[in-house]
């Protein structure tokens, strides 16, 4: 009877050990990450910071994970583009003028990563001209934009049997290292649902070789030109006959429920005009361009529901991280060339339509301006982190402010990669917020520092300093992120110590002691 006990105890001991083995050999696995990124999407225009536009996935990525209110881009396409992969402020590498440059003095996230052991995969658009499976960028392979706006049915020649297809000009196209210019894919193409089926070969492959990856997965929805299936459409036709203002109060008071913003928050002026001072026909123009918006961004987060099931079925979701950002805020802009395709058919592959300025104001609530300005319209983005392993799960960070500079530390940081700057690269700029993942933490009053076009700002703890083409204005974060309060000229000491950390760092942009 003793022997059988004691079999039985060192047989219960032998399968302990062996759990211990698993369990450790599960956690001490580098985990995939995955980098997902909007193109032009405001900060409420998620169910999970407000919207009443379908994203059933993302959402459950937010409520299962993290969920941060003051995560910043640069307000513009290609600096953001720059930032985040870079972990350097754009002005550093060079991609603050133009798209149009070579990033310098700079490595990426996807070069580093490979160095760690990691396959390295991007899919959509890179606003640049360095090809993204250049030794610079890092990347193994690569589909995708190697531009800005596109036509998001039909980016190449006229098909037949359909309308010419509206576009700015012909953008080249990269498949896995080869170049289309022009790029004009079969019928069935779809930019985000393309973009998804490249990203999911890729999570295939990279499952079947049993490494790590990283699967930077970059849309351009929903940016301009507005274009969805008809289907997605019809989901939100008649949705928005209610009016900016009535939507705009919808999010404002979903967003307190939700817990994204405070009770007490000031909601900025409105910019948008009447809805009560337009025309019924300009009432039913207005409600289809924003279905139209919001069936792009329907059909985003269906994609990445796909992606989602794909690590599901490869037994890969519980070891995979994702990250999920928009690269600036709504837009205001409005492409009006002469001679740009128009058949008359919103939404589809002949007409070009933008979403302007007055539905791209509601799309920033509760925030201020938007896409190219410095105010939190411009620059604040919806940012999401889900992982099976981090321990602060269902949780909004309404204090730790983080910008995409932090993004490259943070990324490496969670692969277990001991980073070492390169000779002739610039000393990384942002913070890892790893920690975050765990437990609440705090900024360390760091400044953060913004300039695009003629805007220009400074954050350092709750202060931020903030201007567009005229003086600086100054705003109380921690009890004004609305920005409607301007304090300089109540406090000018504040304006004045904010300035010259953003003249300090102007001047640093240039200083080569930033070399390692």
């Amino acid at each position: 009877m003793k022997l059988k006990v004691l079999a039985l105890f060192l047989f219960i001991i032998s399968c302990k050990r062996q759990s211990d083995k698993i369990e450790e050999s599960y956690l001490s696995k580098q985990p995939n990450i995955i980098l997902i990124l909007a193109d032009d999407m405001g900060w409420s225009d998620l169910g999970c910071y407000g919207s009443e536009i379908n994203t059933p996935v993302l959402d459950s990525l937010a409520y299962s994970g993290l969920r941060f209110t003051q995560f910043y881009n640069t307000s513009k396409c290609f600096p953001s583009r720059a930032a985040l992969l870079t972990g350097l402020y754009a002005q550093q590498v060079g991609a603050d003028q133009s798209w149009k440059t070579n990033w310098q003095h700079c490595t990426t996230i996807a070069a580093q990563l490979k160095k760690a052991g990691y396959l390295t995969y991007m899919s959509g658009k890179h606003h640049g001209i360095d090809v993204p499976t250049d030794s610079l960028l890092g990347f193994d392979q690569y589909y995708g934009l190697l531009s800005g706006a596109h036509n998001q049915f039909n980016p190449g020649k006229q098909r037949p049997g359909e309308s010419k297809p509206a576009q700015k000009r012909i953008r080249p196209f990269y498949i896995n290292g080869k170049r289309y210019e022009p790029y004009t894919p079969d019928s069935t193409y779809y930019s985000t649902d393309r973009f998804t089926d490249w990203g999911i070969k890729y999570i295939n492959r990279a499952s079947k070789k049993e490494k790590p990856f990283f699967l930077y997965l970059s849309y351009t929805a929903p940016h301009d030109p507005l274009m969805a299936w008809p289907e997605d459409i019809a989901k939100y036709r008649g949705k928005y006959r209610v009016g900016y203002e009535a939507i705009r109060n919808q999010r404002f008071s979903k967003q307190k429920e939700l817990g994204v913003i405070p009770e007490d928050f000031k909601l900025s002026d409105p910019t948008h005009v009447p809805w009560n001072s337009i025309t019924e026909d300009q009432k039913d123009t207005e409600d289809l361009k924003m279905a139209i918006y919001a069936a792009m961004i329907d059909r985003m987060d269906y994609n990445i529901g796909r992606v989602m099931n794909t690590l599901r079925s490869n037994d890969e979701l519980d070891n995979t991280i994702v990250l999920f950002v928009s690269d600036n805020g709504s837009s205001a802009e409005v492409v009006n060339k002469p001679g740009m395709a128009s058949d008359g058919n919103m939404g589809a592959v002949g007409q070009w339509t933008s979403l302007g300025s007055d539905w791209a104001n509601v799309s920033n609530t509760p925030f201020r301006m938007y896409k190219n300005n410095s105010y939190e319209g411009g620059i604040n983005t919806p940012a999401i982190v889900s992982w099976s392993q981090m321990k602060n799960k269902n949780k909004i960070n309404d204090h730790f402010y983080g910008h995409f500079i932090d993004v490259f530390p943070t990324l490496l940081e969670l692969a277990g990669y001991q980073y070492k700057t390169p000779d002739n690269v610039l000393l990384k700029q942002g913070v890892s917020f790893k920690d975050a993942l765990d437990r609440d933490i705090d900024s360390n009053n760091r400044p953060l520092f913004f300039k695009w076009a003629d805007g220009a700002a400074v954050r350092k703890a709750n202060w931020k300093i903030v201007k567009e083409k005229g003086d600086w204005e100054l705003y109380d974060l921690a009890n004004d992120s609305g920005e409607t309060i301007d304090l300089s000229t109540s406090n000018p000491n504040k304006v004045d110590e904010l300035d010259s950390l953003f003249t300090q760092w102007e001047d640093s942009l240039n200083n080569h002691s930033l070399f390692r």
